[in-house]
């Protein structure tokens, strides 16, 4: 397993480096870092087998099962929608500062350069840019919450 300090010293070293892609396997689990592309779309596959758990009840003679949540849940499939999806795992913050107005809300134009949120990561505050010309129709995510490398964050419709 990795722990999470050395996956953001991971992340920072390839950031800062020309490094563009590193998988790392280490006892079993396997981590990899890519720098997306100016036209790259980084997509996050759902896992096609879901394990399940049993638990005893009361009454040894029956069983519950239950399936857990996955961590990172997929956006809604919407072909005609464009995703911004994080290029890093950090904490996602809406505006500059706690009073300030949202980078985007629902309806708001976009271009290319639009700043859309902050990521934070390893105290650095990183910009997110649109990539995309468009309307947002949705924010996937809540302000505050940590977020994982590839994660939707938007949906954009584009123009």
């Amino acid at each position: 397993m990795f722990k999470l300090s050395e996956i953001k010293e991971l992340i920072k070293l390839v950031d800062q480096t020309s490094v563009h892609e590193l998988e790392i396997e280490n006892e079993g689990a396997r981590l990899s870092i890519r720098k997306p592309g100016k036209t790259e779309v980084v997509h996050v596959q759902p896992a096609s087998i879901v394990p399940t758990y049993t638990q005893a009840t009361p009454d040894p003679g029956q069983q519950t099962t239950v399936a857990p949540v996955p961590a990172v849940q997929s956006a809604p499939k919407a072909d005609n929608l464009h995703q911004i999806v994080s290029p890093m795992v950090g904490t996602f913050y809406r505006a500059s500062s706690p009073d300030a107005q949202p980078f985007v809300s629902v309806g708001d134009r976009v271009s290319e350069k639009t700043v859309v949120c902050i990521l934070e990561a390893m105290k650095l505050m990183n910009e997110l840019e649109a990539e995309v010309r468009g309307e947002i129709v949705e924010v996937l995510v809540e302000n505050g919450q940590l977020i994982e490398f590839g994660q939707p964050l938007f949906l954009v419709k584009p123009e």
